[in-house]
């Protein structure tokens, strides 16, 4: 983070953790309002990686699970960085503005994707760099957060993923339980900006702003979770995050096995968690009819919610999940209380087992 930026988010109530995270003094306030009101956040703790030069989409083409070349200045993407064996190494969101394309991602991954991408550069003429530096990047969310951006004279984009660019400003709309927008610039612009909403939007940490992905059915993929999962797992292909149309890329005959075979056993549900501790990605859940050493599943994401209860995106499996209760860390754990995506679930042929 820019110690200028630092300095702004200070003066104006900001709380720093050890963690890098974020609140502004009442995180219980924070967690309630973003169900209800239009709050605006630092989005520090994502990175941003450049990609420039004239063969950066053939190179990220022949990585990532989406179909770089459709990126437009006026539409951002979903995305996903996969092993050979289809595994998820990293979640992304990509944009274009000027002659680059960035990716945006949690600030935990941003090495090993750079060093991953690295490696398949070899005589192609392109430049990746971390680019977390170039912009300061907020998060603005609510009932009528679109209608905020107007009045600050941002017009406002449309549809999920529709990108509007300006001088000074690219701002993308994200999947939400309200109207969502993340907003990038230079350091004096954003500070103006976020002096103006900060007029009719609260300010929350970093936790309210992870919730809302939550909320969303938006899966964050960080180091514990990295390459646990194959791309619909997680739900990608609900969210524009895949496309079984582009050609091959890492990890592709896998992940396009999974999508024409029906054999997918486990997927991404949203729940809440009655729990004295927090549950962390990586977290194991499991069921009564399955061995105390065998899962059934694990968290991807949680954060506290507005009960106090933790909201959690987690992986289980299909059957049990419609069949049986699961629990947290153990069999006989916090019962998970499952809630509905705000996106529908395609039906699922689910594999026999033998």
């Amino acid at each position: 983070m820019k110690t200028e930026w630092k300095a702004f988010l200070t003066n104006k109530g900001a709380e720093f953790s050890d963690d890098a995270s974020i609140s502004f003094g009442n995180t219980v306030r924070e967690t309630r309002i973003v169900y209800t009101g239009n709050v605006i956040a630092d989005l520090s703790h994502y990175a941003l990686l450049s990609v420039h030069g004239e063969d950066a989409v053939n190179l990220l083409q022949g990585q990532l699970t989406n179909n770089v070349a459709e990126l437009a200045e006026n539409h951002s993407q979903l995305n996903s960085l996969c092993t050979q064996k289809g595994r998820v190494l990293s979640t992304l969101r990509l944009f274009k503005r000027n002659d680059a394309i960035y990716i945006q991602l949690p600030a935990g991954m941003a090495e090993e994707t750079l060093k991953i991408l690295r490696m398949y550069v070899l005589r192609s003429k392109v430049n990746l760099e971390n680019a977390s530096d170039n912009f300061v990047s907020i998060g603005l969310s609510g009932p009528t957060a679109d209608k905020e951006l107007e009045v600050v004279s941002l017009p406002a984009p449309k549809n999920v993923d529709d990108v509007v660019q300006s001088d000074d400003y690219t701002i993308i709309r994200i999947h939400g339980i309200h109207p969502r927008f993340i907003i990038f610039s230079d350091l004096e612009s954003i500070k103006k900006l976020w002096t103006e909403l900060d007029v009719h939007s609260a300010p929350v940490g970093t936790g309210p702003w992870q919730l809302l992905d939550i909320l969303a059915g938006i899966p964050i993929v960080t180091i514990n979770t990295s390459q646990s999962f194959v791309p619909q797992m997680i739900n990608l292909q609900l969210l524009n995050g895949i496309s079984f149309k582009k050609g091959c890329y890492t990890g592709q005959e896998i992940v396009a096995r999974m999508q024409y075979l029906g054999k997918l056993k486990k997927r991404m549900f949203l729940a809440s968690i009655k729990s004295d501790v927090k549950p962390v990605p990586g977290d194991k859940l499991f069921a009564k009819e399955f061995s105390e050493t065998q899962n059934c599943g694990s968290v991807i994401n949680s954060e506290e919610g507005a009960d106090g209860s933790y909201d959690t995106l987690c992986v289980a499996d299909i059957k049990t999940q419609e069949n049986s209760p699961i629990h947290y860390k153990t069999s006989d754990g916090p019962q998970l209380n499952f809630r509905e995506l705000p996106y529908p679930l395609e039906p699922v042929a689910i594999e026999k087992i033998s």
